[in-house]
């Protein structure tokens, strides 16, 4: 298939094979740039979940280590927020990380709604071309002397435009469920830390009514008993 034959697709469909061509080339940029980028947020998001697994409970310094390791990803959000709100009850503190992970989403899963597009764009763009060079194919028609194959290596022709859509469609369809499935697995990821921050952050919390420096267990009214024994004694 020369360059020449090519050209001559194009214009036959009145250039809708351009329009393909270019939602095709978007399409493969969404995709590698998407895929790079949860690639590499799933791996170094995996690793920062064990390290934070590796401690028993989460304090000033062990915050700041771990905000510097998590860099760019998605999780140094979700620790700057309970640095931030170290002090807060666990019900309070798990609200603000629900806010960050809220505010995360369209970070992750951002360009994927043009993936979506193209997918179903390309289908219908391809029939319109199709339509547009049945015009032509059966304009021969109107030709004193014409010949029948020419009526059919038109529609031929012309049905090369519906194929190139549908072939664009089923790329975009696999990349764009692939993707979203990483999308998911980040998600995953953000909760994980979630629950995992609220556990090492609320585990030493002080009870509530309980004196400072007493043990639990201990209480106001039992140290007054034993006052009132040692001075009966």
């Amino acid at each position: 298939m020369s360059l020449a034959y090519l050209i001559h697709l194009a214009n036959y469909s009145d250039g809708v094979l351009y329009a393909l061509a270019l939602l095709l080339l978007v399409a493969l940029a969404v995709m590698f740039d998407r895929f790079w980028f949860l690639r590499r947020t799933i791996l170094a998001g995996d690793r920062l979940v064990r390290r934070v697994a590796e401690h028993e409970s989460l304090a000033e310094a062990e915050f700041a280590t771990l905000t510097a390791e998590a860099g760019k990803l998605p999780e140094a959000a979700m620790l700057a927020t309970a640095r931030q709100f170290l002090g807060l009850p666990g019900e309070a503190l798990a609200g603000r990380l629900d806010e960050t992970i809220m505010v995360l989403a369209p970070r992750i899963d951002s360009g994927l709604w043009v993936l979506d597009t193209i997918v179903t764009l390309s289908p219908l763009l391809g029939l319109f071309g199709t339509i547009l060079g049945m015009f032509h194919a059966f304009a021969i028609l109107a030709t004193p002397g014409h010949a029948p194959t020419a009526i059919t290596g038109g529609v031929a022709d012309a049905l090369l435009a519906t194929a190139a859509g549908i072939f664009i469609a089923l790329i975009g369809l696999v990349a764009f469920n692939g993707l979203s499935n990483r999308v998911r697995l980040v998600v995953l990821q953000l909760d994980t830390l979630k629950t995992m921050l609220l556990n090492r952050t609320t585990a030493r919390a002080p009870v509530r009514g309980a004196a400072p420096g007493s043990t639990p267990g201990s209480a106001p009214g039992s140290a007054r008993s034993l006052h009132a024994v040692a001075a009966g004694d």
